[in-house]
């Protein structure tokens, strides 16, 4: 299993694109036809589900707003993960995060989003 081109993909011709019939065409590429797709605000189900999640995301974010790995995918065991950041392209990261997806027959069967919280806003203890 390819952990790095799968969770690449995925980061690079889903989350990266905002053309919903380019899009759409890559979770039918990537995604198991009853994939889950759970975010810190919200879960979806199913290819079109997906999407929409993706593009409610996209659509709070500017034009310019980019995501990119930090480093290669890892994974074993049907699982892998990637470790992301996000920003406007040319300025300082906005956000970073970790997808954790379970892969089965070569496809994300459930991708679990995690997006980290900002320094300001952590809790010392």
């Amino acid at each position: 299993m390819d952990f790095e081109k799968l969770m690449q993909a995925n980061l690079d011709l889903v989350f990266g694109e905002r053309d919903f019939t380019r899009r759409i065409a890559a979770i039918r590429r990537i995604y198991d036809e009853d994939a889950e797709l759970h975010e810190p605000q919200r879960s979806a189900r199913g290819h079109e589900a997906i999407s929409q999640a993706v593009a409610d995301v996209l659509e709070h974010l500017p034009p310019d707003f980019v995501f990119t790995a930090v480093r290669p995918a890892s994974g074993h065991n049907g699982v892998g993960r990637l470790q992301w950041q996000a920003g406007p392209l040319g300025e300082p990261v906005a956000v970073t995060g970790t997808d954790v997806a379970h892969v089965e027959g070569g496809l994300i069967r459930t991708l679990h989003v995690f997006v980290d919280q900002p320094a300001s806003e952590r809790t010392t203890r």
